[in-house]
């Protein structure tokens, strides 16, 4: 899954596109690099993100979810909370809607999604992006998150969402200090019990940063690290800004990991 952020302070490439054409140009290099999916965003969820208006975010991601889906097959994701921005999404191209909330921030967002058919995305978060790292904490984070996951999955079902169309992200980063990613890495194959794909955002991310002691323009390696481990544990899905260099670590993970090539083949 590729990303295109829509906004002015995400933490690794707010601004840069902003302008739907320089949004929709990069989201298409993503694709000739090899992304299955784009992943469209015009609200930063970063550490103290400050949110938008529901209007401002129509006008950053509206015209980009249009005009890349006139030119891409693969499935495009509206990264929102809003219900109404999932909904135009959706009637303009998108079909998966992912919700770092896991439509708990807006009551409207389950019955959006049902209606549409879309897929979604149900993300764990402790707190909010304005207050999730302030002093997080957890008694075993992979057993929260797993809990957490499967109350939202029952939820998803309730309002009438397919359980076909449900991905899960066990939200690496939000509300979570570096031993809880390390553990929740570490940890991964435990959230398969929920028999449904499992989606990673670990690309850049802080708490790569604390480990390999880079800033965020630097931190592929640390991210190829995370990428691989957790394409190994299960994950089906990684959503990443270094589409190319990270197809290679999946392609060669997953390939580890299923002990192909067979024997009797070279190499």
């Amino acid at each position: 899954m590729g990303i295109v952020n829509v906004t002015t302070d995400s933490f690794s490439d707010g601004g840069r596109f902003v302008m739907p054409e320089r949004a929709i140009a990069h989201a298409l290099e993503l694709v000739e690099q090899g992304a299955d999916l784009i992943d469209i965003g015009g609200e930063s969820s970063r550490p103290g993100a400050n949110p938008v208006s529901e209007k401002e975010e129509l006008d950053r991601v509206l015209p980009v979810v249009e005009g890349l889906a006139r030119r891409v097959s693969i499935p495009i994701s509206i990264d929102t909370t809003k219900s109404h921005v999932a909904q135009l999404a959706v009637e303009n191209g998108a079909s998966i809607v992912n919700d770092v909330s896991a439509m708990r921030q807006d009551p409207a967002m389950a019955s959006v999604v049902a209606r549409s058919g879309a897929a979604v995305v149900l993300m764990h978060m402790q707190g909010t992006p304005q207050t999730m790292q302030q002093a997080p904490h957890y008694s075993k984070v992979s057993v929260e998150v797993l809990r957490f996951l499967r109350d939202r999955v029952e939820t998803a079902l309730s309002a009438g969402i397919a359980r076909t169309n449900i991905i899960l992200d066990p939200g690496f980063g939000f509300g979570k200090l570096l031993h809880h990613n390390l553990e929740l890495l570490k940890d991964l194959s435990s959230l398969s019990v929920l028999d449904r794909p499992l989606l990673i955002g670990v690309s850049r991310k802080a708490f790569i940063g604390h480990v390999v002691k880079k800033p965020v323009e630097h931190r592929e390696w640390g991210t190829a690290a995370a990428v691989a481990l957790a394409v190994d544990r299960g994950v089906q899905l990684v959503r990443v800004h270094d589409v190319a260099k990270m197809v290679d670590v999946v392609n060669m993970a997953a390939a580890a990991s299923r002990c192909w090539p067979s024997r009797g083949e070279e190499g």
